[in-house]
């Protein structure tokens, strides 16, 4: 039974209303939690946040580390002489820590690299040697195949002249025919 071009339309229009509903809920489900989160932490942090209070001491070691910079601590402790000789102090041995392990790093480098171009060496001595041994053999049977083709054809050489002796002499080739 053919459906009439009304249905048609209308499950046409159903289907279309269901695929756009469904693309928004996929909007939502991926937007929406972060939207919700963003909101949520505007909230709290105007509603509970009190006013800060720098504590240079703890703030500190949050300055050394890379990423972790925070803009409202950066002049804590500016015009404080025993807080800045520390930092310097803190920086320098970071500095100095990085750089024996950098140290450590490429020594190790250093040695695994010579052990493998010593293992690659050997290897190569190895193969050498065995291409040698190999070009010797074939040498040596090229030398072989060479002297016994020289020696087959001396053999021809005299078989021909042996036949030519014969069929002088009245030998008749008598060929033998199979029946």
């Amino acid at each position: 039974m053919a459906h009439s071009s009304e249905q048609r339309f209308w499950c046409q229009g159903v289907l279309r209303f269901g695929f756009a509903f469904v693309c928004v809920c996929l909007v939502g489900y991926i937007v929406g939690p972060t939207l919700f989160w963003r909101l949520k932490e505007k909230s709290t942090a105007q509603a509970s946040c009190p006013s800060c209070v720098c504590e240079c001491s703890l703030e500190t070691d949050f300055l050394l580390l890379p990423g972790l910079v925070n803009s409202t601590y950066s002049d804590c402790g500016k015009n404080d002489p025993d807080v800045n000789e520390e930092l310097e102090k803190d920086i320098v041995a970071l500095l100095s820590e990085e750089i024996n392990l950098q140290k450590i790093v490429s020594n190790d480098t250093l040695k695994h690299t010579w052990a493998l171009t010593i293992d690659t060496k050997r290897a190569s001595s190895h193969y050498q040697k065995e291409a040698e041994k190999c070009n010797a053999g074939v040498g040596t049977c090229e030398e072989s195949r060479e002297k016994a083709e020289a020696e087959l054809r001396e053999e021809r050489k005299l078989t021909a002249l042996w036949q030519k002796r014969a069929h002088e002499l009245g030998w008749k080739d008598s060929k033998r025919v199979d029946t």
